[in-house]
């Protein structure tokens, strides 16, 4: 198995049952904008399985583009255990698993009882604190025996007690978050408004570490993409689910405005490929 090999099942498995055509029409395309469905329709074609013939609609598109991305990022670990090994938990939203389920925001949990304990509380500091990401990738703590499985690298005495990746410290403890991953089919402003809102609720409310924070989408427009992946501070970067074949795509539309864009997304560093986001996550 390579990485190639994952990309490709994986934009098979997107095309036999999300991605489809509505009235010639790509499902991740903007019907109402003559750009939108010529770079989707390119990268279609570049992509080049048989698409779904009765693709699902609504929200049911979200969940099952999110379960398959979940699904590739989970086989690319396990071909790269060797540059990352551990124990990965691996779910997507639909398993309900909120962020007060890992060690750095299991505090959260008490908050929110406490908020809706005390309704004037909750009117004066506001919004939900326990988030759900779409895809999740936690750490399991490990064993002092795990630790000195080849020979003893602990040593005697009250030595690295208070870390959460040893076990021994919190025999109750929770796992570590690792990442949080949103995946957007296509971009609106709305969306991209919420995924930021999620990014510095991650960031802010943490205990210990800031987990890795990604989009992964199939949007064709690099101005909307720009929505999301223009400036620092709050989400790591942007992931295409088809980057070269967009590349490509925006190339042959002859279309300046998006080109020059896409190319400020990527040399800027702020937009990647599908097949970059389990090396960046093993970093």
């Amino acid at each position: 198995m390579t990485i190639t090999k994952l990309r490709r099942d994986y934009h098979k498995e997107i095309c036999q049952r999300i991605l489809g055509l509505r009235s010639g029409v790509p499902n991740f395309a903007d019907v109402g904008s003559k750009t939108s469905r010529i770079l989707a329709l390119g990268i279609v074609e570049r992509i080049g399985f048989q698409l779904c013939q009765h693709p699902p609609v609504g929200q049911t598109v979200g969940t099952v583009f999110a379960e398959m991305t979940m699904d590739y990022l989970n086989k690319s670990f396990q071909l790269l255990q060797h540059i990352r090994p551990g124990k990965w938990i691996f779910s997507a939203s639909q398993a309900s698993i909120g962020i007060a389920a890992f060690d750095q925001y299991e505090h959260l949990a008490l908050l929110e009882d406490a908020l809706k304990a005390h309704k004037d509380l909750a009117a004066a500091l506001g919004g939900d604190y326990i988030i759900t990401p779409d895809i999740v990738i936690g750490r399991e703590p490990l064993s002092d025996s795990e630790i000195n499985k080849t020979k003893d690298r602990l040593g005697k005495g009250p030595i690295s007690t208070l870390t959460p990746l040893r076990r021994d410290n919190y025999p109750s403890g929770k796992p570590i978050l690792h990442a949080s991953i949103s995946c957007k089919w296509t971009i609106r402003s709305d969306r991209s408004q919420n995924t930021r809102t999620e990014a510095l609720n991650l960031i802010r409310n943490r205990k210990g570490k800031t987990p890795h924070i990604s989009c992964v989408t199939a949007e064709p427009m690099p101005t909307r993409l720009a929505s999301l992946a223009m400036g620092t501070g709050d989400i790591d970067c942007v992931y295409h689910m088809a980057l070269p074949e967009l590349t490509s795509s925006v190339k042959a539309s002859g279309n300046e405005d998006q080109g020059d864009m896409l190319d400020t997304l990527i040399t800027g560093k702020r937009l990647r490929d599908i097949s970059d986001l389990p090396f960046d996550l093993v970093s």
